[in-house]
């Protein structure tokens, strides 16, 4: 059973608590750290992982406890089927209650099981406003068979809806950072040739971006190999 009882007063604290933390992550790689680490203390979980939803709606591994749910998430990854596959797409809560009695994943779940894990529980998160996007998937494993009850679900779901804000906005930080470290770059490339070939900063740009589309390269690389090489690709 769950470590919190999602019924008593503390609970609201301790989720309160947690809610700051995240929120304090500096980035978002020591947010799904946060997310990970919490879900051990709180539930009746041996393993926990975050996977992202990357391009293309491919998921991708973003932490884990333990080696062994990477190998839980690469044998769904590789495939693109399994629960934490279905969480995903599905915006719903997956629950394997024994994996050596699962039929909607045999295969999957005989390899999970033969890892020595027997309860599987997939999460989404899911931000945004309504149609509400998921941002990844938490994902919770015990090597006893029907280890999540409904107090377990019920502080999964909680701590997901913590995650999801967080995630949201740690990634949009960090994309926001990254925009602004590639506008100085470009900036920086415009003004060597400008400074090189006596021309303007329009000009400069569109120098720039025909050479990002001419060679199929992102204009921040293109930028970034003029700053180090004095050359364009």
């Amino acid at each position: 059973m769950s470590f919190i009882d999602p019924t008593t007063d503390g609970t609201a604290d301790t989720f309160a608590r947690l809610a700051i933390e995240l929120h304090d992550a500096p980035g978002v790689e020591e947010t799904v750290d946060a997310v990970v680490e919490f879900a051990l203390q709180a539930l009746n979980c041996t393993y926990a992982g975050v996977a992202f939803a990357a391009r293309g709606a491919r998921l991708e591994v973003a932490a884990v406890t333990d080696p062994v749910v990477a190998d839980i998430y690469e044998l769904q990854i590789s495939n693109e089927d399994g629960p934490l596959v279905t969480a995903m797409r599905e915006q719903t809560p997956v629950l394997i209650r024994d994996t050596a009695a699962e039929t909607r994943w045999p295969v999957w779940a005989g390899k999970v099981a033969a890892l020595g894990v027997r309860s599987v529980l997939d999460v989404p998160l899911t931000a945004g406003p309504v149609p509400r996007r998921t941002v990844g998937v938490l994902g919770l494993y015990s090597p006893d068979a029907d280890a999540f009850g409904p107090d377990d679900e019920a502080v999964a779901h909680i701590l997901a809806r913590h995650a999801s804000v967080a995630l949201a906005s740690a990634r949009h930080e960090a994309s926001l950072a990254q925009a602004v470290d590639a506008r100085k770059l470009v900036g920086q490339a415009m003004g060597i040739l400008m400074e090189r070939f006596g021309i303007d900063a329009d000009r400069a740009f569109a120098v720039l971006r025909r050479y990002s589309q001419d060679t199929n390269t992102k204009l921040r690389d293109v930028a970034q190999q003029l700053i180090d090489t004095r050359k364009l690709p």
